[in-house]
């Protein structure tokens, strides 16, 4: 039991990182219909930013973090207003835009690879804090994750109920077309979805820099996974999201308890392809904002 309670642990710790990527991919492809592929790219980009900040400019860690979702955002808003904005206005097939999204997230991972190498980019001196509960080893940035999870989900549900804005994001993501009708500039908005999601993805990529360091394809895994986690909770679902979050990281978490190692990365798109068969809506579709 004392193997189940720790891979339980681990499991919920890796949910609320996961809920953080879903979060964030889940509002883009609800708002825009774009399977946003270079989401990977940009999460690199924000920790690149982070370890800059420490490494370079001398800034101590909070102000280095606060670096990393400006980064992501104006990364994120830049690849909507130059990529994907001139693709929608002239009506291409969402195939289309999809090789866009592959093709964008390839040439940011190779400028990655330029500009930093292959070589891993840790943040000096870190170590995170352990606690020890009874037989079960929980780390500092494992609680991190939770809380700031609850923190990010709880702002961006009060920025969307709200405020004008989110407003419009609602309206976006209900009926795009409905909503342009109505007025509603719908490239602005989709602009700020960009950035905003693009930010809450920073948030995700900061943790993984402290923890496991920055690479130019740390955000390949990532993204499928935020991809995984948009789908099995519900397009557009914020609680969906933070559910399906915590399902994929449960599931692959404790799957390990009897299946080899080597099989965990594939646990995600195992659940992925059983959701898809039995209720291809997402599991938690009916929990809507």
């Amino acid at each position: 039991m004392a193997l189940f309670a720790q891979l339980l642990a681990n499991g919920l710790g890796n949910g609320s990182f996961y809920a953080l990527l879903g979060l964030g991919f889940g509002l883009i492809f609800a708002t825009t219909r774009i399977v946003h592929f270079a989401y990977g790219p940009v999460y690199a980009i924000s920790a690149y930013a982070a370890w800059l900040g420490g490494a370079s400019l001398g800034l101590p860690l909070a102000l280095s973090v606060a670096l990393a979702p400006m980064a992501a955002a104006a990364a994120g808003a830049a690849i909507y207003w130059f990529g994907y904005r001139p693709f929608e206005r002239r009506g291409m097939a969402s195939h289309s835009v999809l090789i866009l999204s592959l093709g964008l997230s390839i040439i940011l991972e190779s400028l990655l690879t330029l500009i930093f190498g292959p070589s891993i980019h840790a943040w000096p001196d870190f170590s995170p804090a352990i606690f020890i509960f009874g037989p079960v080893f929980v780390t500092s940035l494992q609680i991190a994750e939770t809380v700031t999870l609850a923190l990010v989900a709880g702002a961006l549900l009060l920025f969307l109920r709200g405020t004008r804005y989110g407003k419009a994001i609602l309206a976006l993501s209900d009926n795009r077309d409905m909503a342009r009708i109505v007025g509603i500039d719908t490239e602005r908005v989709s602009l700020i979805v960009f950035a905003l999601a693009s930010g809450i993805s920073a948030v995700a990529a900061v943790f993984t820099l402290l923890n496991e360091g920055a690479t130019p394809t740390m955000g390949f895994y990532p993204v499928f996974v935020a991809f995984v986690v948009a789908v099995v909770g519900g397009l557009g679902s914020i609680p969906g999201s933070i559910a399906g979050g915590y399902l994929v990281g449960l599931v692959e978490s404790l799957g390990l308890w009897k299946i080899p190692t080597e099989w965990q990365n594939s646990i995600a798109f195992v659940l992925l392809f059983l959701v898809l068969l039995v209720r291809p809506q997402g599991l938690f579709v009916g929990a809507r904002r």
